[in-house]
């Protein structure tokens, strides 16, 4: 039994451990006195966007990070795979993991396109090759593969899989700046490959996004795509849309990146705390990073074994949620069991057993600057409270009157 008293828990009327809310993706900042060096400066030169001064050099730093000629900055993510995937011509079907953010499986609904989802490896949470090439039809067009946690994926055997079908092969790097495959940059692997900078990512700029790429061709489809299908001032050669990142996001990208390796470092520790303090909890083990690949550590991803841990994954997010610990239970439901693809795809429950179990086992807890090792500390130690004490705080919490509605 721990020593803290399972009464204290706030879910059980306790204070909670945090007066405010510790989140799993609180924003780095980094030197704020570069940021308002260059927010000045873009304000006193009056250009806000259209390809700035920051936006290009941005670009230019991304591209050098991930070992490409090319880095196409977009307003974020998310649209940067769309457009992507308009200036590649993919059409059909394109084979995805259901196990990531839902985004990835939008930005194919949202062209048209038909998400083939495959299961993961339930070791490294990424698409199974194995799976992916017998998901592939005739309307295949494209393997759309995600770096979960900025692991990597598979990434040779989706590469012979794609050359041996004629298939694109395209990465979602959101999670993946600064991370390697066998010592390359992710970022440089496939046709192209997209990072996102949003306000919770390791590298933010507020919101952003970019695609890296070595096809010249694509490059500059990408870069009239973005701005309407202008290719020079006043001459539309291409359908387009409005997808440009700002000059103070770019500027906010670039505070960031100079502050990266602090950041990495700072994470990096913070999961050393965590796998040292959350050591011996039973059923709970924090997920590794291999050693010989450098990595952002930005997700510190706890896996629950359901047949040997005392509570279950959503019992211990409850309890850490009332002591304000935003834990999240990433990335559940799977996009198989979220709408639209729930109902135009129900036959999928059964097919996806690793990922219908990761979704249902996982937990992301708070990393980054915006937490230190007393709060990692106080974690963790509402998490063996919870655990060493489950039986009396199950009950409890059954013992409690029903709440009323209404």
């Amino acid at each position: 039994m721990d020593s803290e008293k399972v009464g204290d828990l706030a879910i059980l009327g306790g204070a909670p451990a945090f007066k405010s809310p510790k989140y799993v993706g609180g924003p780095n900042l980094g030197d704020l006195s570069s940021l308002r060096a260059r927010f000045d400066d873009i304000l006193e030169r009056r250009w806000l966007t259209n390809n700035g001064k920051y936006v290009r050099e941005f670009e230019g730093r991304l591209a050098e990070l991930a070992g490409v000629p090319h880095a196409v900055a977009m307003c974020n993510a998310t649209v940067g795979l769309q457009v992507l995937l308009r200036a590649s011509g993919v059409t059909g079907e394109v084979i995805v993991p259901s196990f990531t953010f839902v985004a990835t499986a939008h930005c194919l609904a949202w062209e048209g396109i038909r998400p083939v989802f495959v299961d993961v490896d339930p070791v490294t949470h990424n698409l199974d090759p194995a799976l992916v090439e017998d998901a592939i039809t005739p309307r295949t067009q494209a393997i759309l593969g995600v770096h979960l946690w900025g692991r990597q994926c598979a990434v040779d055997d989706l590469q012979a899989i794609a050359q041996r079908y004629g298939l694109k092969l395209f990465f979602d790097a959101a999670h993946a700046i600064g991370c390697t495959h066998r010592s390359r940059p992710l970022g440089c692997f496939g046709d192209a490959e997209v990072y996102s900078f949003h306000a919770t990512k390791v590298v933010n700029s507020f919101e952003g996004g970019a695609i890296l790429t070595a096809d010249a061709g694509l490059a500059q489809n990408l870069c009239r795509m973005r701005n309407f299908g202008f290719a020079g001032f006043d001459n539309v050669v291409s359908l387009g849309t409005n997808a440009k990142m700002h000059e103070f996001s770019a500027a906010m990208g670039l505070c960031s990146l100079e502050s990266f390796p602090a950041f990495v470092d700072c994470n990096r520790r913070n999961l050393a705390h965590y796998t040292e303090l959350l050591a011996g909890l039973p059923g709970l083990s924090v997920i590794r990073y291999d050693p010989s690949e450098q990595h952002n550590y930005q997700y510190l991803i706890v896996e629950i074994d359901a047949t040997r841990c005392p509570l279950t994954r959503d019992e211990l997010v409850g309890v850490l949620t009332a002591e304000n610990v935003i834990a999240r239970r990433y990335f559940a439901p799977g996009c198989h069991r979220m709408e639209p693809y729930r109902t135009q795809y129900p036959h999928l429950d059964g097919t996806l057993p690793y990922t219908n179990r990761l979704a249902n086992s996982l937990i992301a807890l708070p990393n980054g600057t915006t937490v230190d090792f007393a709060d990692i500390k106080r974690i963790s130690r509402v998490m063996r409270t919870a655990l060493y004490n489950a039986e009396v705080l199950q009950a409890r919490l059954q013992a409690r009157p029903a709440t009323k509605a209404g």
